[in-house]
């Protein structure tokens, strides 16, 4: 299903804004469109639990981007120091890089590290206009990379964030959600989504906070882009 861009959801800006940076040919702009709410622009592909036991506060849209820009960010990513990522004295299969904060899982604090590249600041303008905020809200940024048979486990984003907008690059993943806390394990509670390339989803209110997501072993190399806002206490 396309995208519905209806006035109830959206509001749009009266402006072209370049992509500047992070596409080499800087040629092409993009029409920026500000979301009054966080939901509605797309049908979500769920299945695996009837509609009223979807996350509420989860929002799905493909074809974010293109090939053209898909393939320009690939590049950059496969130019960063990507590093196996550390949970205490566990080291996970996905590589990552981490800008503007990294949580140190040993201290269960965030640190503050390198800012984003300016070569990705294009990208995050462009998440905040489909978030409908400033870009400065994304305080930290963390890029990984997905080998064939690399999974994510089942987790909350650590409390220091808040809202959590993710863009999916090359290959297909399948993103599973269960309540938090969960009662038993049970098939008839798990969600699941698939993230095609070029999409980009948003984790927010209950689905950020009241259910656990994990990512299936992928299939084929994969690459995410994940924005974090901070949580305001």
């Amino acid at each position: 299903m396309r995208s519905k861009r209806g006035p109830r959801h959206l509001a749009e800006y009266n402006r072209q804004v370049p992509l500047s940076g992070l596409f080499p040919e800087n040629q092409v702009s993009i029409q920026l469109y500000r979301h009054t709410t966080h939901m509605g622009q797309e049908q979500l592909p769920l299945f695996g639990a009837p509609a009223d036991t979807e996350p509420q506060g989860l929002r799905y849209e493909r074809e974010f981007l293109d090939e053209r820009e898909e393939g320009a960010l690939i590049k950059e990513i496969q130019c960063l120091p990507l590093a196996e990522m550390r949970y205490k004295s566990y080291t996970a299969r996905r590589r990552i890089v981490s800008y503007g904060g990294q949580y140190d899982f040993e201290t269960h604090s965030l640190h503050s590290v390198q800012e984003l590249p300016p070569d990705f600041h294009a990208l995050r303008q462009r998440v905040a206009a489909w978030y409908g905020a400033p870009p400065e809200v994304f305080t930290q940024v963390l890029v990984a990379e997905y080998r064939p048979g690399t999974p994510l486990g089942w987790h909350r984003d650590v409390p220091d964030f808040e809202d959590i907008v993710g863009v999916s690059l090359a290959g297909h993943a399948i993103m599973r959600f269960r309540p938090y806390p969960p009662k038993s394990p049970s098939v008839r509670s798990l969600v699941k989504l698939e993230m095609e390339p070029r999409s980009i989803y948003l984790l927010s209110g209950p689905a950020r906070w009241e259910w656990q997501h994990s990512v299936a072993p992928t299939k084929s190399l994969r690459y995410s882009i994940t924005f974090r806002t901070r949580r305001q206490r």
